[in-house]
C-alpha cells in the first residue's frame, strides 16, 4: 500500500478543513489580544509611561504569535489552492491595506521610543493603533462577504473572473461582522491587559472592555437573527457529492437559500455548541472584567474567541467560499483541494512542527511571564518599548 492511502481522501480533507480552523483560532488567540491592546491603546493609557506599560505588554510576544498568520496563510495555500487563489485576487486590495497595517504596526514597535520627542511617539502610538485596529476590522468585513458570498464564476477551464469591487466588500452586513471582529478582540486585548498590567491602565482596560463585550454580544446576536431569519442568505448543494471526489468545483450543482445556513443546526444540534461557547465566554468576560480574577477572563475571552469562529465554520460548512455569481463554482471541503498525497504530506508535517510550535511559544511566555507596571519601566529605562 502507498503510504499516503493509509487514510483515505474524504477523511484527509475533513482533517484539513479542522486543522485550517485550528490555525485561524490560533491566530485570533494570539495575534488578536495584540491587535486588541493596540487598538485600546490610545484609550486605556493618557501618558507616556502608561503607553509603554500597554505596550510592554504584548513587545516581547507579538512577533512570534503572527506566525500562527502566516501558517494559516500557508495552509490556505497548500491545502485549498482554489481558495487562496480567489479569495487573494478577489480581495485583493482588502489584502492590501491589512498588510500595510501590519507592515506599520511593527515599524511602530521598533520606532517608537527610539527619540524622547512626545510628539514623535505620539504619532507612532497611532500608528500602532491604526496597525491594530484596521486587520481586525477588515477580517471581520471579510468573514461577512465570505458568509453573503463572493462574485465570482468560473469557466470551463477554472479560471477565475471576480464581478465585485473593493467598495463593495463593505456591505452592512459586512460591516457589522468587522464591528464584531474588532469588539471581540478588544475584549480579548482587555482581558490580556488586566492579567499583564497594573494600575490606572487595567481600570480603564476593565472599563472599555465591558463596553466592548457587551457590543459584541450585541453584533453576535444581531447577526444571528439575520443569518437565521434568512435576511443573510445561505448557500446549498443540490447535487450528489462525495467526499473523495476530485477538485473540480463545477462537478455539482448548488443553489442559493434563505436559511441554508442553519442547515446544519438541524442536523446535527450539538453543532448548538459553538454559538452557546461564543455568547458564554463574551457574558464571563463582561461579569468577571469587573472582578480580580484575571487568568480566568482571559480564558473566557479565548472561549469567546473560538465559539464565533466556529460558529462560521460549522454553518457554512461543506462550503468555503460561495459564489453569488455562479452558485454551481461555490468552493467546498469536498471538491476544491489539494491532491490526496499533497494533503497527506502536509498532515505529516504538521503533525511533526506544530507540537514543536507550541512547546516553543509556551516556553516563550513561560519566560517573559510576569506583570509590567510603571515603577518597572522607570527603574529600566533601556526598556526597547
Amino acid at each position: 500500500m502507498i503510504l499516503h492511502e493509509l487514510i483515505d481522501y474524504g477523511t484527509l480533507k475533513m482533517i484539513w478543513w479542522l486543522l485550517l480552523g485550528v490555525l485561524l483560532i490560533g491566530f485570533a488567540a494570539t495575534d488578536g489580544f495584540d491587535m486588541g491592546v493596540g487598538a485600546l491603546l490610545p484609550f486605556v493609557a493618557e501618558t507616556d509611561i502608561e503607553r509603554r506599560v500597554v505596550i510592554n505588554t504584548i513587545g516581547p510576544t507579538w512577533e512570534g504569535n503572527q506566525v500562527w498568520f502566516i501558517l494559516g496563510g500557508g495552509a490556505i495555500f497548500a491545502a485549498w489552492p482554489p481558495l487562496y487563489a480567489i479569495s487573494f485576487s478577489g480581495f485583493y486590495l482588502a489584502m492590501f491595506v491589512v498588510l500595510a497595517a501590519m507592515i506599520l504596526r511593527p515599524v511602530a514597535f521598533k520606532y517608537r521610543s527610539k527619540r524622547p520627542d512626545p510628539a514623535w511617539r505620539t504619532a507612532w502610538d497611532w500608528a500602532l493603533f491604526v496597525g491594530s485596529f484596521v486587520p481586525a476590522l477588515v477580517f471581520g468585513v471579510a468573514v461577512g462577504n465570505v458568509l453573503l458570498g463572493v462574485p465570482f464564476t468560473l469557466d470551463s477551464d477554472l479560471r477565475m473572473t471576480y464581478e465585485g469591487s473593493f467598495f463593495g466588500l463593505f456591505s452592512p452586513f459586512s460591516l457589522l461582522c468587522g464591528l464584531l471582529s474588532v469588539s471581540m478582540l478588544v475584549v480579548h486585548g482587555s482581558a490580556w491587559l488586566s492579567m499583564r498590567a497594573r494600575g490606572d491602565v487595567v481600570v480603564r482596560a476593565r472599563r472599555f472592555g465591558s463596553i466592548a463585550a457587551i457590543l459584541a454580544i450585541a453584533l453576535f446576536a444581531l447577526g444571528g437573527y439575520l443569518v437565521a431569519s434568512g435576511y443573510v442568505e445561505g448557500f446549498r448543494i443540490t447535487s450528489a457529492i462525495t467526499p473523495d471526489m476530485p477538485a473540480d468545483p463545477l462537478a455539482k450543482q448548488a443553489v442559493v437559500e434563505g436559511t441554508a445556513w442553519m442547515r446544519n443546526y438541524s442536523v446535527h444540534p450539538v453543532l448548538w455548541l459553538a454559538p452557546a461557547l461564543g455568547f458564554i465566554g463574551l457574558l464571563g468576560a463582561l461579569v468577571l472584567l469587573q472582578s480580580r480574577m484575571d487568568a480566568l477572563v482571559f480564558a473566557f475571552s479565548k472561549m469567546a474567541v473560538f465559539g464565533i469562529i466556529s460558529t462560521v465554520g460549522v454553518s457554512m460548512f461543506p462550503f468555503i467560499l460561495p459564489s453569488t455569481a455562479q452558485p454551481d463554482a461555490s468552493l467546498t471541503v469536498w471538491d476544491a483541494s489539494s491532491s490526496h498525497r499533497t494533503l497527506f504530506n502536509m498532515l505529516v508535517a504538521t503533525i511533526i512542527f506544530l507540537p514543536l510550535i507550541l512547546a516553543y511559544t509556551a516556553w516563550v511566555y513561560k519566560v517573559l511571564w510576569g506583570k509590567v507596571d510603571e515603577e518597572t519601566i522607570e527603574k529600566d529605562n533601556h526598556t526597547a518599548y
